[in-house]
């Protein structure tokens, strides 16, 4: 007789059915993975991009009401050196100044965000304000774009070119567009990423086989062909032949000096990498060599927090608890103390770009001090590029490259250097003036003279057509420079120019844009004939 356990066991496995037998084995089985679930994504959640601090249609401020302390701060030095330029004309018989009345700008346009004008009266007198006003206004706004914390996309670069894929160099369109960068979907992406590439672009432009500059549209003489026709058999491999890293295994180095180097100086070296991509078998040294280029940062100096983002987000918590009202006294004073340590300090553009801050400092960065005997570092970056900056006057190390130029693996460039501007240092001792620059002893006046001896092509960027015409006027009258060069590249609209445009501190009503034109010209040829010893004459 079957125990009363058993019988309450069957008649449950007869309820439950077959199905629940099959369940219980497979719980006890262990668990395998499937071939299949390799090729299964994983379920991690997508990382959420940050929540920009501006919206697109919240850019723009006033100068004096701007969210970011360096703007502000930019509001007020404008104020302390612009000049009201009603006042200055002396065309305003309305409100005239006496001599204790300042001739600063203090009023701010409500249309551009600027401090142009000493007061309303005269903003409304001033007719011309609306011919600039809205280049002002979209300055501001950019300004702002790049401080709201925002993803730029519009700055993410492209990897290596496919070797079927040909570069064109007609335009930025052109170019973005056969280099397989993001879309450009709006003018304000197009700025902020011609900004950035205009170094690397404007070298890669007059140097490469596809380059716009050309013997048909007279921008390149025959004695330029000649220079660039030496330079490309080291940039690129002969016709039909890979143009691959491993074809360039036994090529020389192609050396950039970059002279007199400012900002280009302090640019992330993944944007200096895109020049590699434009010549993939071909090895590069840039050196930034110039008093004003940019160092890393000590070895153990911790890394500087991103610029205005505790103070943005202090302005920011500050406007929601004033509408909550639940801040206290004690947070608030906390807060106004947090904001003056963390307000930054601004350097005025005056006539003079001011040094760039100092970079980060990379895994593979070392000194170069025993080298070179002057402040300097190197970066082996990549494989094909490796960046050197020397902090110092190219005079002062041209000692030890002299001998070592060669026009088919050197070039120079010079990123506008306001050869005809006046020197701030150096003054003749004749009349008492101060010399242009290309002329001073402290300033280009020994390296230019240098430069042309070693036969190596020289490119030379203005910022405005009137400032390459400065600059070409100031060499055609320099001593040992007028007479002593022949041209490579006419003077002319660079293509790659930036489209950002650049206002000065001292005068808003001054814009520029970066890398506008550009030039060039090398060391004067002499052909030497030998007589015939049989010769009657």
């Amino acid at each position: 007789m079957a125990s009363p356990l058993l019988r309450s066991r069957s008649a449950l496995r007869a309820v439950l059915g077959p199905q629940s037998r099959q369940r219980s084995l497979c719980a006890n089985r262990p668990r395998t993975r499937s071939l299949f679930n390799f090729f299964r994504r994983s379920g991690k959640p997508a990382q959420e991009e940050p929540v920009p601090l501006l919206a697109e249609d919240n850019l723009f401020h006033p100068f004096s009401k701007s969210p970011f302390p360096a703007i502000r701060a930019r509001g007020e030095a404008i104020q302390s050196l612009a000049k009201c330029p009603v006042c200055t004309s002396g065309h305003c018989d309305n409100n005239v100044h006496t001599k204790s009345q300042p001739l600063a700008v203090k009023f701010e346009c409500p249309d551009c965000g600027f401090p142009t004008h000493c007061s309303h009266e005269h903003w409304m007198a001033d007719e011309e304000h609306t011919k600039y006003c809205s280049r002002l206004r979209e300055v501001n706004e950019d300004d702002h774009d790049l401080r709201s914390g925002r993803k730029f996309r519009e700055l993410e670069m492209p990897g290596p070119q496919a070797y079927e894929e040909a570069i064109s160099f007609a335009n930025w369109d052109v170019f973005w567009y056969t280099r397989g960068f993001p879309s450009m979907d709006t003018e304000r992406s197009r700025r902020h990423a011609s900004k950035i590439l205009t170094y690397p672009l404007t070298i890669g432009s007059i140097l490469h086989q596809n380059s716009g500059l050309t013997l048909s549209n007279q921008r390149v003489t025959p004695e330029g062909s000649r220079s660039l026709a030496a330079l490309r058999t080291t940039l690129h491999v002969p016709p039909g032949a890979p143009d691959t890293e491993e074809a360039g295994a036994a090529k020389p180095q192609m050396r950039i000096f970059i002279l007199g180097a400012r900002a280009e100086s302090s640019l992330p070296p993944h944007a200096w990498e895109q020049l590699c991509m434009l010549f993939p078998s071909c090895h590069f040294h840039l050196f930034f060599i110039g008093p004003q280029v940019s160092l890393p940062r000590p070895a153990n100096s911790p890394s500087p927090k991103p610029p205005n983002e505790s103070a943005t987000k202090e302005d920011t918590i500050t406007d929601q608890s004033a509408v909550e009202n639940v801040s206290t006294m004690h947070t608030s004073t906390d807060t106004a103390k947090q904001r003056e340590e963390d307000k930054p300090v601004y350097v005025p553009n005056v006539y003079e770009p001011p040094t760039p801050a100092p970079i980060a400092r990379l895994k593979r960065t070392r000194t170069s001090v025993e080298l070179y005997g002057v402040p300097s570092y190197t970066v082996p970056y990549t494989p094909q590029l490796t960046i050197t900056g020397l902090q110092a006057n190219y005079a002062e190390v041209h000692a030890q490259f002299q001998d070592t130029f060669d026009p088919y693996t050197d070039a120079f460039f010079l990123f506008s250097p306001g050869f005809g501007f006046p020197s701030p240092n150096s003054v003749s001792e004749l009349d008492g003036k101060p010399y242009l620059q290309i002329a001073s002893p402290t300033e280009w006046g020994p390296v230019v003279p240098a430069l042309l001896a070693t036969r190596c092509a020289i490119y030379i960027t203005g910022f405005s057509p009137a400032d390459v015409e400065r600059d070409i006027r100031s060499i055609e009258t320099a001593p040992d420079v007028a007479g002593e060069f022949e041209w490579v590249i006419t003077p002319g609209e660079n293509a790659f120019g930036s489209e950002k445009w650049e206002v000065a501190d001292f005068d808003p009503r001054v814009m520029v844009k970066t890398n506008w034109g550009v030039w060039g010209i090398r060391g004067k040829g002499r052909e030497v004939r030998e007589r015939s010893s049989f010769s009657l004459f």
